[in-house]
């Protein structure tokens, strides 16, 4: 028998009764007036959230595919591209760039560290007017639980001319955000992380610069052609079959975030984080990276001594319904990720954290019974919440 389970990972995320039913809506004419209305609507409450009025395209794909997408539509076979690393998905991102036949020259920063301004600015210089067309940086790096400073770092590319494509995939939505103020030419998010709906939709923003850069652009495209996508927006439809339920799910999950508000779910996420950080530091276990950049979205945590993170998961699972991610590549089992990301409350951190105190005793690491929820509780309740945000 299927039992709900504590679902926290870094996405796909918990999604709402609500948004659940809606997506069970009898299907709609992908070409019809109903889904022009849909697409229209959902696309003015993404420019809200997302803080532009640039355009927003919805790709059916992954986040994975929204990140191809950005990189086909505005760059050559040879361009220079700087690629900033650190983490699993900026190695990706990366690869995707080399893998169409672009000039990347990465940038690697020491896991659990986060991209400093300092450091863009010093290899922006290395780069010169003549070098590097794009700038390619991850905003949340789950692998290791960072949020880099994209406020800091967005001046200095822009000051630079260079196009600035950024994968936000698991940070718009739940973290600030500014794609119009802070000058981003593309920006990546995906429907499964902190927008609380199913997987299937990834949501590009694409603006004037990146426009003209497409009509230069000989990448090989077609499905993730920008140009097509924005031909069918403008007649309210998408050029191929969309993922129409995940659409109308999107919709309803966005209805409740306006609910509740930007400002108020920013800051949500920012207390369940100290939350759950503050928890995992009472059963004695470490924080694998700089607390200074720490993820409101994401913690990682250094497995104990001699446990494997991924025997751990499997209890967690297996045995308390709650579901954690491992650690990626090199950090496979010697980390786990908790996730905080989209609708998540006090009571699910509270939930997890008794979990994984007595999942840890299977491993002979102990504390004093509620040791991790009373220091998740305090912590939520430390600091006081701007003006319209809502706890638990």
């Amino acid at each position: 028998m299927y039992r709900p389970q504590n679902l926290r990972l870094p996405g796909p995320t918990f999604v709402p009764q609500a948004v659940l039913q809606a997506s069970a809506r009898p299907m709609i004419n992908h070409r019809g007036p109903e889904f022009a209305a849909l697409l229209a609507a959902v696309t003015r409450a993404l420019q809200d959230f997302l803080q532009t009025r640039n355009d927003v395209l919805l790709l059916t794909a992954s986040g994975t595919g929204g990140l191809e997408a950005a990189i086909v539509n505005v760059l050559s076979a040879g361009d220079k591209v700087l690629a900033f690393n650190n983490g699993a998905f900026g190695e990706r991102w990366a690869a995707m760039a080399k893998a169409y036949g672009l000039d990347v020259r990465r940038v690697d920063v020491p896991l659990g560290r986060a991209i400093e301004p300092e450091l863009v600015r010093d290899e922006l210089r290395k780069e010169g007017p003549n070098g590097a067309r794009a700038v390619l940086l991850t905003h949340n790096e789950t692998s290791v639980g960072v949020l880099n400073p994209l406020r800091e770092i967005a001046p200095i590319i822009r000051e630079s001319g260079k196009l600035f494509l950024v994968d936000s995939v698991s940070g718009a939505g739940a973290v600030e955000l500014d794609i119009d103020g802070w000058g981003i030419d593309v920006c990546v998010t995906a429907s499964q992380k902190a927008w609380g709906a199913p997987p299937g939709l990834s949501m590009v923003t694409v603006g004037e610069r990146a426009w003209k850069a497409t009509e230069r652009a000989t990448l090989p495209r077609y499905y993730f052609d920008f140009q097509k996508a924005k031909a069918s927006l403008e007649k309210g439809a998408t050029p191929w079959t969309p993922a129409v339920t995940v659409v109308i799910a999107l919709q309803e999950a966005l209805r409740l975030m306006s609910e509740e508000g930007l400002e108020g779910i920013i800051q949500r996420h920012v207390d369940l984080a100290r939350a759950t950080r503050r928890g995992v530091q009472a059963l004695g276990l470490g924080l694998f990276s700089d607390e200074n950049y720490a993820s409101p979205t994401v913690t990682a945590v250094r497995s104990p001594a001699r446990v494997d993170s991924r025997n751990l998961a499997r209890v967690l699972r297996d045995e308390y319904d709650v579901v954690v991610a491992g650690g990626q590549g090199k950090l496979e089992g010697q980390i786990f990720r908790l996730g905080h990301m989209g609708f998540v409350t006090i009571s699910d951190i509270t939930s997890m954290l008794g979990a994984l105190e007595l999942a840890l005793r299977r491993f002979n690491v102990t504390a004093e019974p509620g040791t991790a929820i009373t220091a998740a509780l305090r912590a939520f309740a430390a600091e006081p919440v701007v003006a319209g945000a809502r706890r638990g």
